[in-house]
């Protein structure tokens, strides 16, 4: 429980934010925002936000009707640039810099770290997919006062890589929209509004649900191709697929002509293209009998823990971040798929990574499991899920977390005039 001394006579810590814009849908966007409401609420801090990652069509500062001056958020392209960082930590003074989102995207940032960490501390929300260790991101991680890691292989990562640095493990969190919702709206919503949606047909169809961008590491080309040959075995009068996503994508594959070409024009595939609130999104994971998601490299995998979240059990690949929210290490929420491969791939920017892919083989079997499941089977793992997110993913205890971590960081490092524990030099002996 936080104990809060909220004299009104203390000035706010100030918190620059660098990250997808907060009130964007993305996770990190989502992640973000969320952060930054459960520190505002405290009355301890106030936030100016760099939005970035989403188009814009004004670029002027906005600020909320809840939050008023204690969130300001400057839409930019990108995250923003280095002489723009320069001119709010002038303009702003503020006491930490909080960022979140793939390394990659930071460079540019910790080139002036020695300019940024001299006044304040660099607080780094990050996720890595897979291993083996990344010892080229030392250089990066150690460019950070801290660092909160978002899974389980992060936080290992993080500690093997950069020791020194001191860190955090705050997994994500959902907050309470997503949850079980009563058996008649759910009933309501497939025979009415579902159907509005995306051509939904009120047949006794076992129901999976697929939410993700509709990008390479995905899968999503696999998911819809083996998901017919799965109808060829079962039935395409049997189960149906709603895949919430852009099927025409520039970054994935063109789903409408791949379902065209595989006649699955039906009811056995529903494509689902609006951007919808979190509300509807809850109704959909209430909908399904489960949720599938086997890409081949996942940090966390946020529309899985939704699923959870809502009682829906969960298909998963075993890599990243899902592979803690399928399992607790004795019982299971869902199906956990073992990757048949383990590939060395890498780029200029990446040396080295696992990338962990599923079998055709494999992914059938799961989903004849949860196909062959009775109603009541699929709900007692839903309800076990539902356990697992209140008890590891807690939405309470993420807010907690993050508020006192926060708190440590600006008692440990200070700012400005009292900043400390940073030297901008080191020495080394020269033999």
């Amino acid at each position: 429980m936080i104990e809060l001394n909220l004299d009104e006579s203390q000035e706010k810590i100030k918190v620059l934010v660098l990250s997808d814009h907060p009130m964007s849908p993305s996770g990190v966007g989502t992640q973000t925002r969320y952060v930054i409401e459960a520190l505002i609420r405290t009355g301890k801090f106030s936030v100016i936000a760099l939005g970035g990652a989403v188009k814009h069509h004004s670029y002027e500062p906005v600020r909320t009707e809840e939050f008023g001056d204690d969130l300001v958020i400057y839409p930019v392209d990108g995250y923003g640039t280095q002489d723009m960082v320069r001119s709010l930590i002038q303009g702003e003074k503020p006491d930490i810099m909080w960022i979140m989102t793939d390394p990659r995207f930071w460079g540019w940032l910790w080139e002036i770290e020695n300019e940024v960490r001299a006044f304040m501390p660099i607080v780094y929300y990050h996720v890595w997919d897979n291993y083996p260790y990344p010892y080229f991101n030392k250089p990066y991680y150690e460019s950070n006062d801290a660092i909160a890691t978002i899974s389980k292989v992060t936080d290992n990562i993080v500690r093997e890589v950069a020791p020194d640095v001191m860190c955090k493990h705050i997994p994500h969190a959902v907050d309470e929209e997503y949850q079980k919702l009563p058996d008649e709206l759910v009933k309501d919503f497939k025979v009415n509004a579902l159907e509005k949606i995306c051509d939904w047909k009120n047949e006794n169809r076992v129901l999976f649900f697929w939410n993700n961008r509709n990008a390479r590491r995905k899968m999503s080309g696999s998911v819809l191709w083996w998901f017919k040959e799965f109808l060829d075995e079962v039935g395409h009068d049997k189960a149906s697929l709603i895949m919430h996503t852009d099927p025409k994508d520039v970054h994935g594959q063109d789903l409408e002509i791949m379902s065209d070409h595989l006649g699955l024009n039906d009811g056995q595939l529903i494509l689902s293209t609006d951007k919808v609130s979190s509300k509807i999104l809850s109704l959909l994971y209430n909908a399904a009998d489960c949720t599938i998601n086997i890409s081949d490299a996942e940090g966390f995998g946020l529309a899985t823990l939704e699923s959870l979240s809502c009682e829906t059990p969960v298909i998963v690949n075993m890599t990243g971040g899902l592979q803690f929210q399928v399992t607790d290490g004795e019982e299971w929420f869902g199906v956990g798929i073992e990757p048949s491969s383990k590939a060395v791939i890498g780029s200029q920017g990446v040396p080295w990574i696992y990338e962990d892919r599923v079998c055709k083989e494999d992914f059938i079997a799961a989903l004849k499991k949860i196909f062959n499941m009775s109603t009541e089977e699929r709900e007692e793992l839903g309800k076990k899920g539902r356990a697992h997110v209140d008890n590891n993913f807690s939405f309470e205890e993420f807010k907690e977390n993050w508020i006192n971590f926060m708190l440590e960081i600006h008692e440990e490092f200070g700012s400005w005039d009292t900043r400390k524990n940073y030297k901008s030099w080191k020495s080394l002996e020269v033999k």
